[in-house]
């Protein structure tokens, strides 16, 4: 279908009614939105921001996770709570809401709320793909360390930061105190878990699990060989606790299916990973080195 900007055209509307998503671009808040139909499945759909592919999402199957960091952080959760759980999960970056799609899915009696700084992305999303209404899933427009200050000790079991700015996360959500604010928002066994996107020389990564691993007792990461050799540019995903996590066999050998199979490192391997690292502070300027 043709480019649109702007928003939905009454003549550009699905045909089956019900407002449900068509093909093309769009402006939002902090620039663009490019919507396109998956050339291998009619039933799913891409997103993508400023040109950065940022969600992809299946109509037909919630709990298809087309980009393996996602699924990488379904079966840590899963590992961890079962179905009948009512976990309280804060999403920081809400895109699409892919994942928080799939928790809903997986986790019936969950609360969520999305986090997602573009209001106008938020109300396209709503528009356009079948997310559950509130209290089940509440999208809030603001920026994600703002918001997660804001929230009450112990008000959330799981905590997914996935925000990007371009490649990168903005730094005040990697820092120490950043960081600091996550775990008081948690309650005991809860999860802290974040979508780190780097280059072969990981040190983004080295330096971020670092500082998780300076406010949490226990750490995990789930990557693909290649990503943990700093072979490529890619995503590890990186998660902290005051509980073990990732220690289940069961999750080693399902994040080895999939698109892209991934090892599951555990907090001995994390801190020997992270230990020449320097932990991020907010009054700490990035460096070169």
């Amino acid at each position: 279908m043709g480019r649109q900007r702007g928003g939905r055209r009454s003549e550009d509307r699905d045909p089956r009614g019900g407002g449900g998503p068509v093909a093309g671009t769009y402006e939002i808040d902090t620039g663009t939105c490019e919507l396109e139909e998956d050339p291998f499945d009619q039933q799913s759909w891409i997103v993508k921001i400023n040109g950065e592919p940022s969600s992809h999402i299946d109509l037909a199957d919630p709990q298809t996770l087309a980009f393996d960091y996602m699924r990488w952080i379904s079966e840590l959760i899963r590992s961890q709570w079962d179905s009948a759980s009512k976990l309280r999960v804060l999403h920081l970056g809400g895109g699409a809401c892919t994942l928080a799609r799939a928790f809903a899915s997986l986790y019936p009696e969950a609360r969520q709320v999305v986090v997602e700084l573009d209001g106008r992305l938020a109300v396209l999303v709503r528009e356009w793909f079948d997310l559950p209404r509130a209290p089940l899933l509440r999208v809030r427009v603001g920026e994600a360390r703002a918001v997660t200050e804001t929230l009450s000790e112990d008000s959330r079991d799981v905590i997914v930061r996935d925000v990007f700015a371009g490649s990168s996360t903005p730094r005040p959500l990697t820092t120490l105190e950043f960081t600091e604010h996550a775990r008081r928002v948690l309650a005991p066994g809860g999860i802290y878990v974040v979508n780190c996107g780097d280059t072969p020389d990981l040190r983004g990564a080295r330096a971020e699990a670092a500082t998780i691993g300076a406010v949490f007792e226990h750490t995990a990461i789930i990557a693909d060989p290649a990503m943990l050799k700093g072979k490529r540019d890619g995503n590890i995903v990186i998660a902290g606790s005051d509980v073990p996590i990732a220690t289940s066999s069961a999750l080693a050998s399902r994040v080895l299916g999939g698109g892209t199979q991934a090892h599951v490192w555990q907090d001995a391997q994390v801190r020997k990973f992270a230990e020449a690292a320097k932990v991020l502070r907010d009054d700490v300027a990035p460096t070169s080195e």
